[in-house]
């Protein structure tokens, strides 16, 4: 939404965590001390019942990204003991931003969603990029074999509440409106492809285009 104010104007800025905990308060205990080290079967069973996930990771710079990772339910996250995890790396556009980021700095966080749950899994921890490990059979989707998979040690494993689905209505079909936003298409040549036709765009992000998931 804009203001037309100047994003400089009438700030005042939190600067310490002294000021920020008298602001909001200090969390209760439980939700203090609810973060494991570990998988719980609970767990294992959210993240076979998962086929999304946000990667956070970042740069030795301090640069920051957040990739979503998708797979069949079932398929996205391969828990291999207590302690261990792997998403395997499907094609997509090739900038690896976050791969990139993990060489520098090997911390992540990963946010595992199930539609319709407002609730989500969280885990931080510590990644690895693999080219090759007895488990990728494991983790073939229609006929992909992945080429890498992120292998992460698990330091903190919690469940985060519903609060901001609730009010987001994210997954009440009601508040659904993705007519009022341009096509894929429309985007692409707004600001990433402006010199190619929007025909061409068009039949790229057209029905085709869910059936090349897994091409390389």
């Amino acid at each position: 939404m804009t203001t037309g104010e100047s994003p400089g104007e009438g700030l005042t800025e939190v600067t310490d965590a002294e000021e920020l905990t008298e602001l909001i308060g200090e969390p209760l205990a439980h939700t203090r001390n609810k973060a494991r080290a570990s998988l719980h079967e609970v767990d294992r069973q959210w993240l076979a019942r998962s086929p999304l996930c946000l990667v956070a990771t970042s740069a030795a710079d301090g640069s920051c990204d957040v990739s979503p990772k998708g797979d069949p339910a079932g398929n996205l996250a391969l828990v291999l003991d207590d302690t261990t995890l792997a998403l395997p790396e499907r094609p997509g556009n090739k900038r690896m931003d976050g791969f990139r980021n993990i060489l520098a700095n090997p911390r992540v966080g990963l946010i595992f969603l199930v539609p319709g749950r407002g609730d989500t899994l969280r885990v931080n921890g510590r990644a690895r990029i693999l080219r090759e490990a007895p488990f990728f059979g494991r983790m073939t989707v229609r006929g992909h074999r992945p080429k890498l998979a992120l292998l992460v040690e698990t330091e903190e494993v919690f469940y985060h509440c519903s609060k901001a689905f609730l009010r987001s209505r994210a997954w009440d079909p009601e508040s659904w409106d993705p007519g009022a936003l341009p096509s894929r298409a429309r985007i692409a040549k707004a600001v990433e492809r402006p010199d190619d036709a929007l025909s061409e765009l068009e039949a790229y992000y057209g029905p085709s285009y869910a059936e090349r998931l897994y091409a390389g």
